[in-house]
């Protein structure tokens, strides 16, 4: 028998998002936040001379300030307010994550419920301050050592460097809570969602500009249109791919009454891990090739070697770039979840997997099915990263087509879309009830 629930999202249109009022209030204040934004993306640094800046950038670009700058939208090469962008923010919160599996004191707060969450909440943001602190004391002496790009070298530039960055992070931080509390969608990720996007515009009008010049084929052009449609479709079957273990619940007797026995789904997603694995993997393997460019060949002869055999399309670049993403897909699976205690939850609630004893053994059961089902999941990010690396390399397409923005553009349209469905369905529903009331009145 179809539900009520069920039947509503059969019939769900986008229709009804005109009666929704607060679903659009939502959606004009998330506009309004993003623009913010990327206005703050062409508010340039005090002290900074462009025209080196350009020149300082179009070398280093290759390394991994080249990734920082597709996530900020363009910020890092324009030396913007919002340079270190949102990332500062991210990856105190997955030291935060990782802490909490060592750390007993940090797992007893994350048990603690919502008390908790909010304290964790709490450490992530001083964790951001000192990340970008740190980080932005390194731009400050990182461009004073470019040559010309800073006009007035000293301390008072580094100072006021590490106050402006290090605000500019602080506050889209907040913008991201605003988006998620107030808005719609996560507001962390739309604020790196909204940074890639805004780049794809300016590359996809430069790669026509190359075909109509003659240096890219018509038919190259066409075939990585499509070919991007095709890895899209993909990602999104991919992300909703799920593996469920039936869970029962036994017979439950309240008072003098006998309730029967439910089942229900645990539902193991086959991409546990999210784009943190190709964002680790690109970063690690973009550090050297940023040394090096800094060092502008002045470097030890071993870093340049290394430099030239990972370099993009390299094969050593290729088999590191798998490897590293396989190895983070595992880990980073091992972090976020823990058998032991979902197989406890399980068991504290009366739930059971069908042949399988309640405790330890359901605990290696559900390991053994996240490990089968990583595997898969590790082999599909590594397949959508690697393709577009092959795409660069041998069709020299002048834009990044990276695996790694195609999976956080699929990844964060699909969660917006379902908070927007799912805020319409609460509206219909609310429609439904008044209409009840409505008719009962009547009807007395």
């Amino acid at each position: 028998m179809v539900s009520a629930a069920e039947q509503l999202a059969a019939n769900l249109n986008f229709g009804a998002l005109g009666k929704a009022e607060e679903l659009k209030k939502r959606i004009w204040f998330t506009l309004g936040a993003l623009i913010v934004y990327r206005l703050g993306t062409y508010i340039p640094m005090p002290g900074i001379n462009p025209d080196a800046l350009a020149d300082v950038f179009k070398n280093a670009q290759q390394g991994i300030i080249g990734l920082f700058n597709m996530f900020s939208g363009g910020a890092v090469e324009r030396m913007a307010i919002f340079a270190l962008n949102i990332m500062p923010y991210i990856s105190a919160s997955i030291i935060i994550q990782l802490l909490t599996s060592v750390s007993p004191t940090l797992e007893a707060l994350k048990k603690e419920g919502e008390a908790g969450r909010k304290q964790l909440n709490q450490y992530t943001r001083y964790l951001t301050v000192v990340l970008a602190v740190f980080q932005a004391y390194g731009i400050a002496v990182g461009l004073e050592g470019s040559g010309s790009v800073v006009a007035d070298p000293g301390w008072f530039f580094r100072i006021t460097t590490v106050i402006t960055l290090t605000g500019g992070t602080m506050f889209l931080m907040w913008l991201g809570e605003q988006i998620t509390s107030r808005g719609i969608g996560n507001g962390t990720s739309l604020i790196i969602f909204g940074g890639i996007v805004a780049e794809l515009p300016g590359a996809f009008v430069r790669t026509l500009q190359l075909g109509r010049e003659g240096a890219i084929s018509t038919v190259v052009i066409l075939a990585a249109l499509v070919m991007a449609v095709v890895v899209i479709a993909f990602i999104v079957f991919m992300e909703r791919a799920q593996r469920r273990l039936l869970i029962q619940y036994p017979k439950r007797q309240v008072g003098n009454r006998i309730y029967e026995g439910q089942s229900s789904h645990l539902p193991l997603k086959l991409n546990t891990s999210g784009v943190i694995p190709p964002i680790f993997a690109s970063s690690l393997l973009l550090i050297p090739t940023t040394i090096a460019s800094f060092m502008q060949g002045s470097g030890p002869e071993w870093l340049q070697t290394i430099t030239t055999h990972i370099g993009h399309g390299r094969p050593a670049y290729m088999v590191l770039y798998v490897l590293l993403i396989v190895f983070f897909c595992f880990f980073y699976t091992a972090i976020v979840f823990n058998p032991v205690e979902t197989a406890d939850n399980l068991k504290k609630h009366g739930g059971f997997i069908p042949g399988i004893r309640p405790g330890e053994r359901t605990a290696e059961y559900i390991d053994y099915v996240l490990t089968r089902i990583t595997v898969v999941g590790a082999a599909y990010i590594a397949a959508v990263c690697l393709f577009p690396e092959l795409l660069i390399s041998y069709a020299s397409l002048p834009f990044y087509f990276g695996g790694t923005s195609l999976l956080i553009v699929v990844s964060v349209t699909m969660d917006t879309v379902s908070q927007i469905q799912g805020h319409l369905l609460a509206h219909q529903y609310e429609g439904l009830v008044k209409k009840a009331k409505l008719r009962g009145g009547r009807r007395r």
